[in-house]
């Protein structure tokens, strides 16, 4: 698959807030800004006026657009991440993907994008500013929020003789298991060099605990 195919099958991010005109030059090069210093210098870093100076404008050009710190974020996010789990699955079954084959793609693309600077420096450091910051945290959930309902959407399809309950349990470990490999094996991680190995790993292995996987199996697991 494409690269692009692999962020098809990616994530979504809320309604675009603030006022701002997407494709002006400024917003553009304030995006490009708050992107570069979010992922190269991190959540501490992530401030207007730190932003102002990377792209060479007043705090009070960026505030015009951006009056918050947080609406860069979710606009950052829905730039990013910007299909819906209707469109990814509309992709998907026209290109004649079986629900089996389209959950082996969800999988790989979305460690496709964790292996990247990008997308690992990224959430990492979402991850903290959503330690401190509700909204932020809002927003990181509901990116998750969607990748977790594209995989049960495929895994109800695989194994339709699990429960509602069933299948969320299933898709909520293979999408832990799938973020979980950021921190150990993301770009510049002590493992990261696994990455080729781990994908094809989790491709086959979860694929195949989605679909085999009986009802008698889960409710045998300890419940809370």
């Amino acid at each position: 698959m494409t690269n692009q195919q692999a962020h098809q099958a990616k994530l979504v991010a809320p309604s675009r807030p603030g006022i701002y005109s997407r494709g002006s030059d400024t917003v553009d090069a304030i995006l490009r800004a708050a992107l570069h210093v979010l992922i190269e210098e991190g959540a501490s870093a992530f401030t207007l006026r730190r932003i102002a100076t990377e792209c060479g404008l007043k705090v009070g050009n960026v505030s015009r657009h951006f009056p918050r710190k947080e609406m860069l974020v979710q606009v950052l996010l829905e730039e990013l991440l910007s299909p819906n789990a209707g469109e990814v699955r509309s992709y998907l079954k026209e290109a004649g993907r079986t629900p089996e084959e389209s959950l082996a793609i969800v999988i790989g693309g979305s460690l496709d994008e964790i292996s990247t600077k990008k997308m690992t420096h990224l959430f990492t450091e979402l991850w903290a500013m959503a330690n401190h910051n509700e909204f932020v945290a809002e927003r990181v959930e509901m990116v998750y929020r969607f990748t977790h309902g594209l995989i049960a959407s495929f895994v109800a399809e695989l194994n339709p003789a699990l429960s509602p309950g069933e299948v969320e349990i299933v898709s909520v470990y293979i999408s832990a298991t799938i973020e979980g490999s950021t921190v150990v094996a993301g770009y510049g991680r002590l493992c990261s060099d696994l990455m080729p190995q781990i994908r094809a790993i989790a491709i086959k292995q979860l694929v195949a605990f989605a679909k085999n996987v009986t009802p008698e199996e889960i409710r045998a697991l300890p419940s809370v």
